[in-house]
């Protein structure tokens, strides 16, 4: 790792990760703002505009955009998150200056043509008719909405259909004028990139950004409870939550461990009790979000509407007891398990870019491989004991199900009985 950092006098930082044997480099740029920006009105703005930055600046139409970053063989692409959004390239080395001239373009400069928004919006909506679709996807929204109601963190990221056809380009260009501004902004490369290079490109193509920084996102408070969706499906799709550590907790990577431990893997407890042992469903996991005020830990599994009854039951046995007995030797494996990831993304160029334009964000500087490690180290089993107590003892969970809820034994069981459980 070879991280150099430089803030130019707008208020962009420029971060980079040096590895000289590659000869491909990924660069782009990480705005801190997402979903969880956006006002009622603004629901769904941030990743429409994210489509939106690739169909046509003052100086290239979307079809330039396209064949200028193929002609070299290199990759352009975007995501939105509930807290950031992101353009990036994967090019050859050398060609580096086009990557950054071509985001530096769509992040300044584009135009929003009525005829192009009016596809992309359809493009949008079919997006949120897929999304409604795939009820493994559809569970996690619910979720969301269920352990933060009423706030921008429980809202969807895609918007709704109604939302995404009432924004015209005025919307766009006045939600990139508030949000899209330097302070706010970090340009990320990692592989064959020189990081001072990257700054003089970096002080001509982004000339234009505007220097404030706007206001943060709302603050979001876990609250629990429940959405229910019932749906004629082969399948039920239960994901339950529970309150988890924000990035800057000294929690996080404990929280991390617990999940692994818990459903992280084939050696993990869930899917050893769940589906090994008593074959209750083919796909049940564990994982632990985290955002800059709060996380999410939780648990999601797929199973038949008549095993619905003892799913549950089950799953929170096995919460509770992970809390009350957690072992040195499972500890030990999900730790090796992380550390193992940590080292494997830093082989990735595109991983690494990612993970320190998101560290600078988040921390306000990049974390050294060895810090991580250390952290990771420093977890036990009675750091699982006591994450449990902190995060899960008289926890209020959410609960999110869509597909068959009832069956043999009563289906899915009420919330206030699930909730009973750990009260």
């Amino acid at each position: 790792m070879a991280v150099s950092v430089t803030r130019l006098e707008s208020g962009l930082t420029v971060v980079t990760d040096n590895m000289p044997h590659l000869e491909t480099a990924s660069v782009g740029v990480w705005v801190d703002t997402g979903a969880r920006n956006e006002s009622v009105d603004q629901h769904g703005v941030s990743h429409l505009l994210e489509h939106m930055a690739f169909k046509g600046t003052q100086r290239r139409s979307a079809r330039a955009i396209a064949e200028e970053i193929e002609n070299v063989g290199g990759h352009l692409n975007a995501h939105t998150t509930h807290e950031s959004t992101a353009y990036y390239a994967r090019v050859l080395k050398n060609d580096t200056p086009l990557a950054v001239d071509i985001i530096s373009d769509i992040l300044q400069h584009s135009v929003f043509e009525a005829g192009e928004l009016e596809r992309e919006r359809g493009v949008v909506i079919q997006e949120i008719g897929q999304s409604l679709d795939t009820p493994d996807d559809l569970v996690f929204d619910h979720l969301l909405e269920a352990a933060y109601p009423g706030q921008a963190l429980g809202r969807t990221i895609l918007g709704t259909v109604d939302t995404v056809k009432s924004f015209g380009r005025e919307a766009l260009q006045g939600y990139m004028d508030e949000r899209y501004q330097a302070p706010r902004m970090v340009l990320a490369a990692a592989g064959g990139v020189d990081h001072d290079e990257l700054v003089s490109l970096a002080q001509e193509g982004f000339a234009a950004l505007p220097s404030g920084k706007g206001e943060g996102a709302e603050p979001a408070k876990f609250r629990g409870g429940e959405r229910r969706e019932t749906r004629d499906l082969e399948q039920a799709h239960v994901a339950l939550a529970f309150e988890g550590p924000a990035y800057g907790d000294p929690d996080y990577y404990t929280a991390q461990i617990f999940s692994s431990v818990l459903g992280g893997g084939m050696s993990s407890r869930l899917f050893q009790e769940v589906r090994e042992k008593r074959g209750l469903c083919y796909s049940v996991f564990a994982y632990s979000w985290s955002f800059v005020d709060t996380g999410v830990l939780g648990i999601y599994a797929g199973t038949s509407p008549d095993d619905l009854a003892e799913l549950m039951p089950v799953i929170s046995g096995e919460i509770t007891r992970l809390g009350e007995d957690a072992t040195e030797e499972e500890t030990a494996r999900a730790k090796a398990q992380m550390k193992a990831g940590l080292l494997m993304n830093l082989e990735s160029s595109a991983s690494r870019a990612e993970q320190i334009a998101r560290q600078y964000m988040i921390y306000g500087r990049v974390l050294t491989l060895d810090e991580m490690i250390a952290k990771v180290d420093a977890v036990d089993a009675a750091s699982l004991r006591r994450f449990a107590s902190r995060f899960l003892s008289k926890a209020t969970p959410a609960l999110a199900a869509v597909g068959p809820l009832e069956g043999a034994g009563g289906g899915l069981e009420s919330y206030e009985r699930l909730a009973a459980r750990f009260a």
